[in-house]
């Protein structure tokens, strides 16, 4: 679906548009947006608005790094959007052209960021103020702030897992935590490639509509620091988490491991005794004491004792 706001020099909306050169000049500027497009669509980038063929390239060829490249009348953006569905991240990619008189958006899935800013412009009694880089300005910065209800979201989760009120078995919860890592290295690669596309554009020679606006995008950009700091921190703690679960299973393992020996250790002679007398030899002595097998087993049980005593004294069971 293509959709069309046109700004007059009146400063007047209009919604309905020829996709011509002729027809477009009438505009201060306008904001063309490519919401799933047709191919028949994806032809304007080419024929009406002569855009680079490798801009192109990258609508059309998904899931594109952020970026920005520079033309001759515009400038390319790739940007990321990050949903969740079905408790998995879904990353969907956003491009933008921006030139001085007009503003392309480009998705192959709806945007509720775009959506929310269309709606949002539409309603202006007032806008004077608007121009392409603000209405870049206003998207971008509603993207960067849905990441957040994301991010914390995966800090409740391992809030859960860390406090296991639960009760989860050992391998449920490293398989939790295994998947909550993986979200965060998700998240990770969206949010630094975003960062540092704010620090080259915030950085640049060329781009006088956000020179304008530093302000604005530089707050942008110390939301995305925020992010990554918080990204970084939370994978620190994934890795705590992880080091502490495989500490304790190992401290568990090492207490069977050691009743274990403690109680080989106890019936090891006591098996040896056993051993010694099971032997079926016809002159083998103490075999005809009348109380001998009541006394081997009465040596037999005070050795256990013994051993268990000092066992204890040696602080094996501690």
């Amino acid at each position: 679906m293509l959709r069309f706001i046109g700004i007059t020099y009146q400063n007047e909306i209009e919604t309905h548009a020829t996709f011509n050169p002729t027809h477009l000049s009438r505009y201060k500027w306008f904001w063309a947006d490519f919401n799933e497009p047709t191919d028949e669509e994806i032809n304007h980038l080419t024929d009406t608005f002569h855009f680079h063929p490798l801009a192109i390239e990258d609508c059309v060829q998904r899931l594109q790094r952020p970026k920005l490249d520079y033309y001759d009348d515009h400038t390319f953006y790739v940007t990321h959007i990050v949903r969740e569905a079905e408790d998995e991240m879904v990353k969907e990619e956003l491009n933008f052209f921006i030139g001085e008189r007009f503003v392309v958006t480009f998705h192959h899935m709806p945007a509720k960021e775009v959506t929310q800013v269309w709606e949002r412009l539409l309603t202006q009694t007032n806008v004077e103020k608007w121009d392409t880089f603000y209405v870049f300005y206003q998207i971008l910065d509603k993207i960067v702030d849905n990441y957040f209800p994301l991010l914390y979201k995966i800090e409740d989760e391992l809030d859960k897992i860390e406090d296991n009120t639960q009760n989860k078995s050992m391998n449920q919860l490293m398989t939790e935590l295994f998947d909550t890592r993986y979200k965060l290295l998700n998240l990770r690669h969206t949010v630094n490639p975003m960062r540092d596309l704010l620090y080259r554009m915030l950085n640049s020679h060329h781009l006088s509509g956000i020179r304008e606006r530093r302000e604005y995008f530089s707050d942008i950009y110390d939301h995305l620091l925020k992010l990554s700091e918080m990204v970084m921190s939370n994978r620190e703690v994934t890795a705590d988490i992880r080091d502490s679960y495989l500490s304790l299973n190992s401290h568990q393992t090492n207490n069977v491991m050691k009743v274990l020996t403690i109680i080989t250790s106890i019936f090891a002679p006591l098996t040896f005794i056993a051993g010694i007398y099971g032997m079926n030899f016809e002159n083998m002595p103490e075999l005809t004491w009348e109380y001998g097998y009541f006394l081997i087993l009465g040596t037999m049980g005070a050795m256990g004792v013994v051993m268990f005593l000092w066992f204890k004294r040696k602080g094996w069971f501690k």
